[in-house]
């Protein structure tokens, strides 16, 4: 018996974890990896935020700028971080380190993302397991009355006193009057944080064991529901208002756009750092590329099919737009679905069928950003601490603070930090991602080639014409901040062309052409594609997928300035809701990460704290303008033992054509 229990021990708590060939922990397999990344992707908003945004834009119109944004902004934005966790092995901040020292910030910025998004991502468990308790009971609590039990029972939250924004400005403040702990809440909450640890505290090894049961089996239960809520009396009235209907006036709408691109962008996860963190626990020749594509096309997929279940939900209950409010994603999780189960025979089964698989798909996206911070606390202090202990000490500090989201104003606490940490933090970091490694990374290659005033004026001009673009775009009209954004762009390229030095080394192809061009080709692409050149030496070895010549172009010239258009919305939303103190609160905590982003570009030295100590020079590289970063490595061991020259006047067989 004895034996058997070992066995079975050993199988869930691994203490052989595989290690890569640089002595870090490494994935049991790819399908862990893969199955952990789409953990962190794939949660209950696929099943009920998605379907919601869906239903108030309702048509097949949908799927234009969905399926753009998918190709123009998740799957390129993806792949930067998959390869750089890859190669450079390490977490957020050790990666972007590695890049360049001024980039630490943005991966700090990322860790912080994440750490205030699971903190409160925690309490909506908490409500999932309410229902989940309720579901054993016949006949279920909430028939006939969804909304009293949801507001009443799970929330149990207490209104606050509206404030006044008058003529001159703010007159009063909102006031929260309910302001004692949810004993019931504060239970779970310890419950739900006691399973996250189990799912991740010894590593790679038991994420991986965790992965196949938080991601596996929900996809088994949600296929289903699926089955179930497809052959409701009705369904089909509701599949077809999702699959069947166009709207053709409704592609011009800007709201359709900026819904779907949020919704992808969201939904994919990117901007959190554990697809930094997960990817550094990767074989560094793996297929990062494919991997990419592989989580991003598997996560759009399981929501679009996963959204067939709601509408027949829809149909059942004989709703649509024009007979119904626009539908958040809680009203779809916790007053819809639990209207038609209700109605349903078998309704306990299939409550605690669908409360249960909300449950497994929110852990498998609560431990992947609690790893994040793990990963870079062992990157920095992993010599002297245990990964158990670490573990054991950021769950329950977390689960002290999320007890603040276990109150009686705990609903409105989320929803205020929640809406301008996703629109303005998370936007703001991912932007900073695409928009600064382009910019940042061999940067003074770009000086020796262009001379600094050049370099200096056209990305003055790339990002002072974001900048003031959004910002007239929103106090006089779109057009006008169109045409300045790209008057200032353009003025910028002029400019730099003009005052730029001529480069000696040649550009590729059609850039080469004459001494314009490749003056351009340097100050506009040189960073982005060397960038691409050095992570394919890596991750787009043997027969893997390389990353593509258009990927450092798209990332830079057009998912970059989308977000940036995203994120300048969040502030005339916040000008009308400027007398609510919860939104106040959560407005303060986005810039935070806003300010460690930035401020590191600056004084990077204040971020060495942050860097493992034999790493804090893996940003810093010779100038070798066109020469890939391996040769670069392999030029500098033979300086070393031979004192021969620098790479900058190193043999011309070493120039590889950009």
């Amino acid at each position: 018996m004895s034996a058997i229990l070992t066995k079975i021990r050993n199988f869930l708590i691994p203490s052989d974890t595989k290690k890569s060939e640089d002595g870090r922990d490494q994935w049991p397999s790819r399908t862990a990896f893969l199955l952990a990344s789409l953990g962190g992707a794939v949660g209950q908003g696929n099943i009920i935020r998605y379907p919601s945004q869906v239903f108030n834009n309702v048509g097949l119109q949908w799927f234009v700028p969905y399926l753009m944004a998918i190709f123009l902004l998740a799957i390129p934005t993806l792949i930067l971080e998959v390869a750089i966790g890859q190669a450079y092995r390490g977490g957020a901040v050790a990666a972007y380190n590695n890049m360049n020292r001024r980039l630490r910030g943005v991966g700090l910025a990322s860790i912080m993302v994440s750490s205030v998004v699971v903190v409160y991502f925690v309490i909506i468990l908490v409500w999932i397991m309410t229902y989940l308790r309720h579901s054993f009971t016949s006949p279920l609590p909430w028939e006939g009355r969804t909304e009293e039990f949801y507001y009443t029972q799970v929330l149990r939250q207490v209104d606050p006193t509206p404030g006044v924004i008058g003529p001159n400005g703010v007159e009063s403040f909102f006031d929260y009057n309910g302001m004692g702990l949810v004993g019931e809440a504060v239970g779970w909450s310890a419950f739900i944080w006691f399973c996250v640890y189990l799912c991740m505290f010894n590593g790679v090894g038991i994420t991986g064991r965790a992965a196949y049961f938080t991601m596996a089996l929900p996809i088994f239960m949600t296929i289903i529901l699926l089955g179930r809520c497809c052959s409701l009396e009705n369904a089909g009235r509701g599949i077809r208002l999702y699959f069947a209907t166009w709207d053709s006036s409704s592609i011009a709408s800007g709201q359709l756009w900026q819904t779907a691109t949020g919704q992808v962008f969201f939904s994919t996860g990117v901007g959190f750092g554990y697809y930094i963190a997960y990817a550094s626990y990767n074989s560094k020749w793996a297929n990062a590329v494919q991997d990419a594509t592989i989580i991003v096309c598997s996560n759009c997929l399981f929501e679009t099919i996963a959204a067939f279940a709601v509408f027949g939900v829809v149909g059942y209950l004989d709703i649509n737009p024009s007979n119904t409010p626009r539908l958040g994603a809680f009203e779809i999780g916790f007053l819809t679905y639990p209207a038609a189960i209700a109605a349903m025979p078998g309704a306990n089964f299939w409550a605690v069928l669908f409360f249960l698989t909300l449950m497994l798909l929110g852990i498998s996206s609560t431990y992947p950003m609690l790893d994040v911070i793990v990963t870079a606390i062992m990157d920095r202090y992993g010599h002297k601490l245990q990964r158990p202990l670490v573990a054991a000490v950021l769950v329950v500090v977390a689960f002290l603070i999320s007890l603040m989201y276990c109150s009686q104003f705990g609903y409105y606490l989320l929803d205020g930090v929640d809406r301008w940490i996703n629109n303005l933090a998370l936007v703001f970091v991912v932007w900073s991602e695409l928009a600064l490694s382009t910019t940042i990374y061999r940067f003074k290659d770009v000086f020796t080639e262009t001379g600094k005033p050049a370099w200096v004026v056209y990305n003055g001009g790339y990002f002072l014409g974001q900048i003031l673009g959004v910002a007239v775009g929103h106090g006089v009209s779109g057009g006008a901040g169109a045409g300045l954004g790209f008057g200032i762009f353009f003025l910028g390229v002029i400019v730099s062309v003009f005052l730029c030095k001529p480069p000696t080394v040649p550009a590729p192809g059609f850039w080469n052409k004459n001494a314009y061009l490749r003056r351009f080709w340097f100050l506009a692409f040189y960073s982005g594609n060397q960038l691409r050149r050095d992570l394919n030496v890596i991750v787009g070895s043997g027969k893997n997928w390389n990353i593509p010549m258009f990927w450092s172009p798209l990332i830079r010239y057009i998912s970059a300035p989308i977000l940036f258009i995203v994120y300048s919305f969040a502030y005339p939303e916040f000008w009308t809701l400027r007398n609510d103190p919860v939104y106040i609160f959560g407005f303060i905590l986005a810039h935070f990460c806003l300010i460690f982003a930035v401020s590191a570009l600056v004084l990077p030295r204040y971020y060495d704290v942050f860097v493992p100590m034999h790493r804090l020079d893996d940003g810093k590289r010779m100038v070798a303008p066109g020469v890939l970063e391996n040769l670069i490595v392999g030029q500098n061991e033979d300086m070393v033992e031979t004192g021969s020259r620098s790479p900058k006047s190193s043999d011309d067989d070493l120039k590889e054509k950009p």
